[in-house]
């Protein structure tokens, strides 16, 4: 199969290529790293999307800053937000009849007890700073399901290049104990390995599936479990505690949501239709 990877260059992009090419797929990688086009450049995607010819889209598309602010959220993602609406709209155009896989998040779900499954809702009345991230990921899986592709939602990526490798922007707040646990630290977080959502990936090219899965591991964790464990493995001071209107003088209303409010996925859908399974099942056992 001719497999297109748009964002080729990024966190999963990176775990995908190789491994699409083990099993045997002819790979088209693009990103603008790389000399690609601009996805924002609809004349230029057509081009090169239909130069490629490809069975199979990959949408990876986004440009999310190496450390994120909670208090700019919202200009700090715009790029990676217009990436993934006219980005996406540009890649369907280029490519109607292929087979299109897009990357969603499997940590936009409105705050609820319990776990979510893919049809929860979304949190469209997020805090301000989140709400055009969440607006523009419902487009994004709109546009994708319409074309009769696949949204994989995935959680809080780990591995190499992530935000929790070695010289990523949360493993160097935690080293320096700037990250605190806000409030009773309730924020439940599903993470995913880079490795284990390029495996999705894999596993859902040859599958007639649509709609949206959660790609996640198997043990979601409350922020006061996972992050004194994690700042403790990395031999960092014990994370202070600050209590939310505090923590939101510093970080603004998104901030303190991010710590306190998040819910966490269920993967049972994805398991069942894909037939994958995480090789990463706890970030707590996960030696990177």
């Amino acid at each position: 199969m001719r497999v297109l990877v748009a964002g080729a260059s990024g966190v999963i992009g990176r775990q995908l290529v190789p491994l699409l090419t083990a099993v045997g797929h002819e790979v088209i990688a693009l990103s603008r790293s790389t000399g690609g086009p601009d996805m924002l450049d609809r004349a230029a995607t057509v081009q090169a999307v239909r130069q490629a010819a490809p069975d199979a889209v990959i949408n990876m598309l986004t440009a999310i800053p190496q450390a994120i602010n909670p208090r700019t959220l919202a200009r700090d993602f715009e790029l990676t937000n217009r990436l993934r609406v006219e980005g996406t709209r540009n890649l369907i155009a280029a490519a109607p009849d292929a087979r299109h896989i897009a990357q969603g998040l499997a940590y936009a779900y409105a705050p609820a007890e319990g776990l979510a499954d893919e049809d929860a809702p979304l949190w469209l009345d997020a805090p301000q700073q989140f709400t055009p991230n969440v607006t523009a990921l419902v487009e994004l899986e709109r546009m994708t399901v319409e074309a009769g592709g696949l949204v994989l939602r995935y959680g809080h990526l780990t591995g190499p290049g992530s935000v929790y490798d070695k010289d990523g922007s949360t493993t160097q707040a935690v080293l320096a104990g700037k990250m605190p646990i806000v409030g009773d630290g309730g924020s439940v977080f599903s993470f995913t390995h880079a490795h284990d959502a390029a495996t999705a990936v894999v596993a859902a090219l040859d599958k007639n599936v649509t709609g949206a899965l959660n790609v996640v591991d198997d043990t979601p964790l409350t922020l006061r479990q996972w992050l004194p464990a994690f700042a403790g493995r990395l031999g960092a001071p014990a994370p202070k505690r600050f209590p939310a209107f505090v923590a939101r003088l510093a970080v603004g209303g998104f901030g303190v949501a991010f710590m306190t409010k998040l819910r966490g996925a269920d993967n049972s859908r994805a398991r069942l239709r894909l037939n994958w399974r995480p090789r990463h099942v706890s970030f707590l056992d996960d030696p990177e």
